[in-house]
């Protein structure tokens, strides 16, 4: 061996340590998630999955270059804020949380943590950002859906049930989107030839008074629009919708998997993948206040046709043909 050969191979050796340095001193992100439903909620597995995988196809990696700290916060307000707080207190490089039941206990608790919200209502009447062009805050994401789309729930109820003419739309007046989904159904309801009527959904027993009363009259129907609460009371909206043989549009796919007849709206795990895609940009340095609000891009039409055969209804081929999902 020459005598350059050696120092030459000397040389090499020694930059092994530092190489393997490097690889091992790679900075861990921290990445928050904030939910408000119970630990391990079934519902929320495939859009947090769908998320995770997204990230690991951008290269954030669980255990190399990133680490997730999901809060599961319940339903409960005073426990939403109390694991927001803490949240917040641990300085993540960016919090993921969908919904303004957690994105606006997060706001309180940091104006300067990233938060990427997966969806939300209506962000810009919640003030979380000052425009959804240009979000001018430390929060920025997806919208659940435009408030044009919400007279869509009527025009599929009246194709699904032609002989409705009354329909009850079960709302939440305490939140700007509840009367603005409203509105625009109370828009197209004259040219459909049905009269409709808001009702709160927040609390069991006042969703039991108002379904029980409204299907004392013949012809009637249900809308549920989005919400948080409309999660909690589920099972007691569709089970009142079977009892009284009340055909009823949904707003997530998730209810008629549960019973219900039929829903349109966006796909959340798609809005979770695309939300992976801002938490990618913010960890590479881009600011939640520059980066717009968008849409959703993919809706979700399901039906589930036992529930319509139980309700005596037969389900247009047409509408069966531009589902993407049909229960049978």
């Amino acid at each position: 061996m020459t005598r350059r050969e050696f120092i030459a191979l000397l040389g090499g050796t020694a930059a092994w340590p530092l190489t393997a340095r490097g690889q091992q001193s790679e900075r861990v992100r921290l990445i928050g998630v904030l939910l408000a439903i119970a630990k391990d909620n079934p519902e929320y597995q495939p859009w947090i999955s769908a998320f995770r995988q997204a990230l690991q196809d951008l290269g954030w990696i669980e255990g190399r270059n990133i680490r997730i700290d999901i809060h599961w916060a319940t339903g409960n307000p005073a426990e939403i804020r109390k694991q927001a707080a803490e949240l917040a207190a641990l300085a993540p490089d960016v919090i993921l949380a969908p919904g303004t039941s957690t994105v606006g206990p997060l706001m309180q608790a940091t104006r300067t943590v990233p938060i990427v919200f997966p969806i939300i209502a209506d962000p810009v009447a919640g003030g979380f950002v000052d425009s959804l062009a240009r979000p001018g805050r430390n929060a920025t994401g997806f919208m659940l859906f435009e408030y044009s789309m919400s007279g869509k729930w009527l025009e599929l109820l009246k194709q699904i049930a032609p002989g409705v003419t009354r329909v009850a739309v079960l709302g939440d007046s305490s939140t700007p989107t509840g009367p603005a989904q409203f509105g625009v159904i109370q828009a197209v309801a004259p040219m459909l030839r049905v009269e409709v009527n808001a009702f709160n959904k927040r609390d069991a027993n006042e969703i039991e008074r108002t379904i029980t009363a409204f299907a004392q009259s013949p012809n009637g129907g249900l809308i549920l629009t989005a919400g948080g609460p409309a999660f909690v009371h589920r099972d007691l909206i569709i089970g009142l919708a079977a009892r009284y043989k009340l055909p009823a549009v949904y707003f997530e796919r998730l209810f008629v998997v549960a019973g219900g007849l039929l829903s349109y709206g966006p796909d959340r795990i798609d809005m979770y993948r695309r939300a992976a895609g801002y938490v990618d940009r913010v960890l590479k340095g881009e600011k939640p206040a520059d980066m717009p609000v968008q849409a959703p891009t993919k809706y979700q039409l399901v039906i589930n046709l036992r529930t319509a055969k139980a309700l005596g209804l037969d389900v247009p081929l047409h509408l069966q043909q531009a589902a993407d999902e049909v229960i049978e």
